[in-house]
């Protein structure tokens, strides 16, 4: 089992497309990962293991008829985050206050990824309707770090960065709306990708003004990753945030090697200090593309940003989740989305244009933005029920998302990479933010980091033990 269940995704596709091995052993081998360790991460709230295993079963067979002629995935096991819909299943949203437990289909991302040919084990921890960047929601216990059980995992994805990191899948979707992606991948030693703004499909079919949010992979490597955003990615011509289709698949232009680029590095931000332990490993990363030849220099100055300037959009976000019985929400969430009753979308949008220009203005001519995914190391458990009233709970919360919300706001692509772990053996995530489209070159930088300097090798504590 073990042999199997270390694999990422695209190498299980390839042995099962060999049949090497059958997507009902594999399905098996994981599942079995999680009955044994999902009881101490939290990670999955519903597991499809009877219907998983059916469907594995019937991907057998068609894999012994036609290996040749279906989709990349086919047979490889993944879990959805537990906002987006799987048709027939049931949807929780991270909250007691979800007005409809039960979708009858699945939403543009799960339809995507069935198309892909992966077997859903599962649904995936989120925090309450995706607001924060911690998995403690009121339905289950705190989704915990499987480096350090009494730490985060992060969020919103969290479910999705332990479920990785702890090998109970090996490729996973989550979704960004100010760091969802790339905080969890940070926290948890994975890689993860938040791509352009109009790269994929709103999952929900709704309008696309002030979006801040888009689904991405989280995966063990940048080749998984690639692969999964090409089963995900889909054009939107005409829509007002676009992303131009690449001209060949990420997963080819991911390798190859990314020409000269004028890359800036900062570890300096407006909202949180970051400790000099983090900081030394951003500045490492930054000597290793120095040493190949890119432009490197440091940018010492911010665009200025305050969580107040951001606070309205994320406030409009929440406010605008439909069927909720907000007297059984978090009271952090009722806060946050009672802030949003005033903005008017137009308003929302005026203020998003606002803050990206003057992101944009100070990013200038730069290709790629090296920064701390997140500052700090993951904080403890507890933080959603500290007893220091919702604005407080948020505003620290927020630090977090510090270096990752601005590429939500301009709809640039970002990924966050590991690079290391700090004394305590917490990981450390390297954020990575290119052009707007620039989504390929994004996952080529990434790929370069990835083989210099190797750190995914090492596994979670909880995955070896």
């Amino acid at each position: 089992m073990d042999e199997i269940v270390t694999k990422g995704a695209v190498e299980l596709a390839a042995l099962l497309r060999r049949r090497e091995v059958s997507s009902e052993e594999v399905v098996g081998a994981f599942l079995a990962r999680i009955a044994a360790k999902n009881p101490i991460l939290s990670a999955f709230t519903t597991v499809f293991d009877e219907d998983a295993r059916r469907e594995a079963r019937a991907k057998d067979k068609e894999l012994a008829k036609r290996p040749g002629d279906l989709p990349p995935f086919f047979g490889v096991p993944t879990a959805v985050k537990d906002l987006n819909l799987v048709a027939g299943k049931r949807m929780q949203f991270g909250s007691r206050g979800a007005k409809v437990t039960w979708s009858p289909v699945d939403c543009r991302t799960t339809g995507r990824l069935r198309d892909a040919g992966f077997v859903f084990l599962g649904k995936l921890a989120t925090s309450e309707y995706g607001i924060m960047p911690i998995t403690e929601p009121d339905i289950h216990p705190p989704t915990a770090n499987p480096w350090n059980l009494e730490h985060t995992a992060g969020g919103s994805s969290g479910g999705s960065g332990a479920a990785l990191a702890a090998d109970l899948v090996p490729i996973a979707q989550g979704s960004d709306g100010a760091g969802s992606v790339r905080i969890p991948s940070a926290f948890c030693h994975v890689f993860g990708l938040k791509p352009s703004r109009g790269r994929i499909r709103n999952a929900f079919m709704l309008p696309d003004e002030t979006l801040l949010y888009t689904d991405g992979p989280l995966a063990h490597s940048v080749d998984d990753a690639a692969a999964m955003l090409d089963a995900l990615a889909g054009i939107t011509v005409g829509k007002p945030h676009w992303a131009p289709p690449p001209p060949r698949p990420f997963a080819e232009l991911a390798k190859r090697p990314p020409g000269r680029l004028l890359v800036r590095f900062t570890t300096t931000n407006d909202l949180v200090a970051t400790p000099p332990e983090i900081r030394a490993h951003v500045v490492r990363a930054a000597k290793v593309l120095a040493d190949l030849g890119h432009d490197v220099e440091e940018l010492t100055t911010t665009p200025g940003l305050s969580l107040e300037d951001f606070l309205p959009l994320w406030q409009k976000l929440a406010a605008d989740v439909p069927l909720v019985r907000w007297k059984d929400t978090q009271p952090v969430t009722r806060w946050v989305a009672e802030g949003g009753a005033r903005y008017s979308h137009a308003e929302v949008e005026g203020i998003r244009k606002e803050l990206e220009r003057r992101i944009l203005a100070w990013l200038g001519e730069t290709d790629i933005v090296l920064t701390p995914t997140v500052a700090l190391p993951p904080p403890r458990l507890g933080l959603a029920r500290s007893p220091d009233g919702p604005a407080e709970i948020f505003r620290r919360a927020a630090e977090l998302g510090a270096y990752t919300a601005a590429s939500n706001i301009t709809g640039q692509p970002a990924a966050s990479l590991p690079i290391g772990l700090t004394e305590q053996g917490l990981p450390i995530g390297l954020q990575i933010v290119g052009r707007r489209f620039a989504d390929a070159e994004v996952l080529a930088i990434s790929r370069v980091l990835e083989e210099a300097l190797p750190y995914r090798k090492r596994r979670a504590p909880v995955a070896i033990a």
